[in-house]
């Protein structure tokens, strides 16, 4: 029983332990499908190996209760008589199994099989999910929520729109992410999931979080929403749950306090509701300082977009040559109008199956996490409004790198001289990047101070399909382009007077299920002088 209740607590342990290291969740914020892909190998590993852990203790387990039970069916008792025949057949038996039998029974039962899942544990814990990424994983959830709107009760059921398959959300899951909401000031959504894990509790869903721990988020989100009543409902609750609780003895007296001023109307220099409810909105992951950032969120829900019938009309397709280009006389592209001005136009097959493989064959070792420029400062830095990985890519790496840019310059007709290197990108779930514009304001006229000038123009390549989410919008215009894998949109960032266009002000809507994968080049001024030139007008 002792070697039973042993082996039982050390497993315990371990399965303590890896549920604690496993309790962090697959992905950081700008995880793509391929992490989740081999974290999920890799709990499947842990799984079997746990399980041959399980296997062997109990085959030894058993081994020890067949031998004990022999042992015991010997029924030794203590003789009467300590002389004699009968002494020394006993003591020789008796020291015959305390010195071979038990020595056997002690070596076999110091044969720990678990020195070798302790060991694989050890190298596959590298390769486990941090703190930082579980906080991600939920920050990109309730970015997803926010951003479309998502009805809680569905997305608590895993119910994500074009989703195949359901991953339900505990009570436990639940309350964390009311918790990480709360951590950042998102106080709505803190409530939302906190209530959201109130109900399931109350539905008699087993967890190891209380009612009072959510009832106490509750009572603290209310607060910061300026719903005072709600708060002193909430820790009322509380208490009649747990009279000793110290910050809801603390609380109460305080809410009710402030209620009754309200009622009054005698609140005077304290933050009133309606004041609360706008300090707390901008949570530490709002974008809602970017321009047009509303009308951004809006064209990702699919409201709000512009592409009327009249507009229909005035868009075409074609067979693009580059103006005669012997090669593209043989091979033209198909090119579609997406924007009629500024022209946005969308070609067709630019990039194989096999290209866009390889070219993510490379990057994917190299990628890091995305930033933003910052031109007053000349620096770059990460940034929630940019939420993915990237690299930039070298022709000297692979041929096939090579291979598409000479394809994007055919395309083109500019001059890659100056142009950037072929940058990769990856938005997982929740991967976003908010309305920006791709040349740098307040240098339009950066020729006379700069060799290479701004940004003319963006080509920007569909490296994969995107099951919902990912579409490229142009809040200024009401555009939504939805990503094509082989497509490639172009742009110019410039108008032939030198001058930003600023309608070219474009976002990267996020990610609701799949992978979105892009790569891009931008064209720089110099160069382009006779390409495109100068025009008398500011528009082609």
């Amino acid at each position: 029983m002792l070697t039973s209740g042993i082996m039982k607590l050390e497993v315990s342990t371990l399965l303590m332990a890896w549920f604690g290291l496993l309790s962090c969740t697959w992905a950081e914020f700008f995880t793509s499908v391929g992490h989740l892909t081999s974290l999920i190998h890799l709990e499947k590993q842990l799984v079997q190996a746990l399980k041959e852990y399980i296997l062997l203790n109990d085959a030894k387990l058993s081994v020890i209760k067949s031998w004990v039970e022999k042992r015991d069916a010997l029924n030794l008792v203590i003789p009467e008589d300590e002389e004699g025949l009968v002494m020394a057949v006993s003591m020789y038996k008796l020291l015959r199994n305390l010195n071979e039998d038990w020595s056997v029974v002690k070596s076999f039962v110091l044969q720990d099989p678990s020195t070798e899942f302790s060991a694989r544990l050890t190298s596959w814990r590298k390769h486990f999910p941090t703190d930082e990424d579980e906080v991600g994983a939920a920050r990109a959830l309730l970015r997803l929520q926010r951003m479309y709107k998502l009805d809680l009760k569905s997305l608590s059921k895993g119910a994500l729109p074009g989703t195949k398959y359901r991953t339900t959300l505990s009570v436990n899951d639940c309350f964390r992410l009311g918790q990480i909401a709360h951590s950042i000031k998102d106080f709505h959504h803190s409530m939302l999931w906190m209530q959201q894990a109130l109900k399931q509790l109350n539905a008699g869903e087993h967890s190891t979080i209380s009612e009072v721990q959510v009832l106490n988020y509750l009572s603290n989100a209310s607060f910061q929403l300026g719903d005072l009543p709600r708060a002193v409902d909430f820790t009322h609750h509380l208490l009649s749950l747990d009279s000793s609780h110290k910050q809801a003895q603390l609380n109460l007296p305080y809410f009710v306090k402030l209620l009754e001023e309200k009622s009054a109307g005698n609140l005077g220099n304290r933050v009133s509701e309606t004041n609360l409810k706008t300090v707390f909105s901008v949570h530490d992951d709002s974008l809602s300082h970017l321009p047009t950032w509303e009308v951004f969120e809006s064209l990702c829900r699919g409201e709000g977009v512009k592409l009327t019938p009249q507009k229909r009309k005035m868009l075409f397709c074609r067979y693009h040559h580059g103006n005669r280009t012997p090669a593209l006389l043989i091979a033209p592209f198909k090119e579609e109008d997406e924007w009629d001005s500024p022209h946005i136009v969308r070609y067709y097959d630019v990039m194989s199956d096999e290209e866009i493989e390889r070219i993510k064959e490379i990057a994917i070792p190299k990628m890091e996490r995305s930033s933003i420029f910052n031109v007053n400062t000349a620096s770059t830095h990460a940034s929630v409004a940019r939420i993915s990985k990237s690299v930039f890519l070298v022709e000297e790496e692979d041929p096939v790198i090579g291979q598409v840019n000479r394809r994007i310059q055919l395309i083109t007709g500019l001059s890659d001289e100056t142009a950037d290197l072929l940058q990769v990108a990856c938005y997982g779930i929740g991967g976003l990047y908010g309305p920006h514009l791709d040349y740098f304001s307040g240098l339009e006229h950066s020729l006379e101070t700069d060799e290479s000038g701004n940004r003319v123009a963006t080509f920007l390549n569909y490296m994969s399909d995107v099951e919902a989410g990912g579409a490229t919008v142009f809040p200024e215009l009401g555009a939504v382009i939805s990503p094509k894998k082989g497509t490639a949109l172009f742009w110019y960032n410039l108008l032939r007077s030198g001058k930003g266009n600023h309608l070219t002000r474009h976002g990267s809507c996020p990610v609701l299920v799949g992978c979105k994968w892009v790569s891009n080049r931008w064209f720089y001024e110099r160069g382009q002088e006779f390409l495109r030139p100068c025009g008398p007008t500011e528009v082609d």
